[in-house]
């Protein structure tokens, strides 16, 4: 079984670097499955039914999410409807949506749990050790495969929780600061660990927004309007194997893929 699993995806470059490599990636047989982190979708805020389906019909199998998950407060209610959204599994009771999605795929059942971090995060998040510890108790038997995405700003708490899991799930792979580690590795156990997957969007940038606003907030911390940058437009992710029957990884491959480099 081969995934994509995509980083970051950030507006409009984003989406369009997004489905043109999994299309190509699925024509050619080189993946499987296409998971994408879609909570910069919307300009960089969250993400909207609209481009959720759009993302869909490029080739996105199950779309995760992060802290920016309800800006854009007209998705909420397809959070529900909608099974292939993924939001972070230890927010607070209430929340729309679920902490993870069950897609059948050729080679069996594949899970995509989704975790967001606490340790400089401006979210409201339950433990996301107990949660998952939870869920995988309660659920855990349900399927071989399990892919973990951990949104999270510190490094050592995606570390520690790659610690946590192995063993227990296929992967745990970073998100959030879109920017791509170099550390993707497979344990003794057969769980395949990355801190970070990178960013899928305008790289020729800060982090997808245009240099000069984030220099100018830098600079004399006034606020400014932080637009989504165009030039340098790649995809940045991983591409997994697995074995359906242990649901252990067998590889791991850091991505990148250059849609879009002005000329110099």
């Amino acid at each position: 079984m081969k995934i994509l699993m995509v980083g970051d995806i950030v507006g409009g470059p984003g989406r369009m670097a997004m489905a043109r490599v999994a299309t190509r990636y699925k024509t050619e047989g080189r993946a499987d499955v296409v998971v994408a982190n879609a909570e910069n979708s919307a300009a960089g805020r969250g993400i909207t039914s609209t481009l959720a389906e759009e993302l869909f019909a490029g080739g996105a199998d199950a779309l995760t999410m992060g802290d920016h998950v309800w800006d854009q407060k007209e998705s909420m209610a397809y959070f529900d409807r909608e099974p292939r959204m993924v939001r972070a599994l230890n927010l607070p009771p209430g929340c729309p949506g679920k902490g993870a999605t069950t897609i059948q795929t050729k080679a069996g059942p594949l899970t995509i749990l989704q975790l967001m971090g606490r340790t400089f995060m401006n979210a409201t998040a339950d433990c996301p050790f107990r949660a998952v510890d939870e869920w995988l108790k309660k659920n855990g038997s349900q399927s071989k495969m399990i892919l973990v995405d951990m949104h999270a700003e510190a490094t050592s708490e995606k570390v520690a929780m790659g610690k946590f899991l192995d063993g227990r799930v296929s992967a745990v792979l970073g998100t959030h600061t879109h920017i791509q580690t170099a550390d993707e590795a497979i344990s003794d156990k057969g769980t395949a660990y990355m801190t970070d997957l990178g960013m899928t969007g305008p790289c020729d940038s800060v982090i997808g927004r245009t240099t000069d606003a984030i220099l100018s907030r830098f600079l004399t911390g006034m606020p400014s309007k932080f637009e989504i940058a165009s030039g340098d437009v790649r995809l940045h992710g991983a591409l997994l194997t697995l074995d359906p029957a242990t649901g252990k990884a067998l590889k791991i491959k850091r991505i990148e893929e250059i849609l879009f480099k002005p000329a110099k």
